[in-house]
């Protein structure tokens, strides 16, 4: 098997390995909450195959389209944080369902929002050169957009050990590894093998991923359904109201249809699996916040398969 038949059919093995999970889970769910240890390791190696696919050293061309990165910078930072803070005024006010509500749709995806941009016939060089960018811009301000939303508690949160552990291993350590493996292979044919073989890394790993996390989440989310529900309708809400918010800005910035429906694929897509690790390591008290960030991504893939859909046929269409 080809690596491009690997990725062109990534969406269905995705689709089984969530419902293997899920099935798995459910059967035998305290053997599938053991599988939760095997998360964060296999995330760090999703990761780094992830990193490694991005143009570290050409960050340049990130910043080449202006008006896209404008416009990016500004529907996710700007737009998405107002409306998120609008959205979460319809829950309850309960801390960890907050946090969970807020980590997951503050940061915005940098790993298969790719593939769904390509896949609804945006730009989807555009999104890849832009990651750091975007990868960047989340680790600074989530952290302050939490203070801002939920206040001492968010310090509380961000100061727990665990979590910048979590941070430096799951994220820093796989990118700064991805970022010296692309000066290696500038220097050393080894390097550049290291690379293609990283490259098979993302599809399988990601499959990997969906499978354990579903797995060992789904117990939880059953456990705490009566909290976690609470946050189904927020997430229906946004996915069907950012892509709209998204060709607003897209077409204030006038970009051209490809642009705008990488605009709002990045708007509507959401950061679950990087941020997942770090609720993993919050204390006890705050043990609801996976499963709320879980349920996101549940939510999040049925709804990128109408997103590939609509987004070209209907919401942003070939200018004639």
């Amino acid at each position: 098997m080809s690596r491009e038949h690997l990725e062109k059919n990534q969406i269905w093995l995705y689709a089984l390995a969530l419902s293997v999970g899920a099935l798995f889970g459910l059967w035998q769910p305290a053997l599938g909450r053991r599988l939760e240890l095997l998360v964060s390791p296999v995330i760090a190696v999703l990761l780094y195959g992830m990193f490694s696919q991005i143009p570290f050293l050409q960050l340049r061309a990130a910043f080449a389209n202006r008006r896209f990165i404008a416009a990016l910078m500004t529907v996710n930072f700007i737009v998405v944080p107002v409306f998120v803070w609008l959205l979460s005024r319809l829950l309850p006010q309960h801390p960890p369902l907050l946090l969970g509500v807020y980590l997951v749709l503050l940061t915005p995806c940098i790993d298969y929002v790719i593939v769904f941009t390509h896949l609804g016939r945006g730009n989807a060089k555009l999104v890849l050169a832009s990651t750091p960018l975007l990868l960047l811009a989340q680790i600074i301000l989530l952290p302050v957009y939490l203070w801002l939303f939920i206040g001492g508690q968010a310090t509380q949160v961000m100061s727990a050990g665990p979590f910048v552990e979590a941070f430096l291993v799951l994220i820093v350590l796989p990118l700064g590894l991805a970022i010296s493996a692309g000066f290696w292979a500038k220097r050393c044919r080894y390097g550049t093998v290291l690379l293609q073989a990283s490259a098979w890394l993302p599809v399988p790993f990601m499959a990997l991923t969906l499978l354990l996390v579903v797995a060992s989440q789904i117990g939880r989310i059953e456990e705490h359904l009566s909290v976690v529900v609470q946050a189904v309708p927020v997430y229906v809400a946004f996915m069907a109201v950012m892509p709209f918010l998204a060709r607003m800005t897209a077409r204030a910035f006038r970009l051209d249809t490809g642009a705008g429906r990488a605009v709002i694929f990045s708007a509507g897509t959401r950061n679950s699996l990087v941020v997942l690790p770090l609720a993993l390591a919050l204390p006890d008290t705050w043990i609801v916040v996976p499963a709320v960030i879980v349920t996101q991504t549940l939510v999040e893939l049925v709804g990128e398969l109408l997103y590939i859909r609509l987004v070209p046929s209907v919401i942003l269409r070939e200018a004639r």
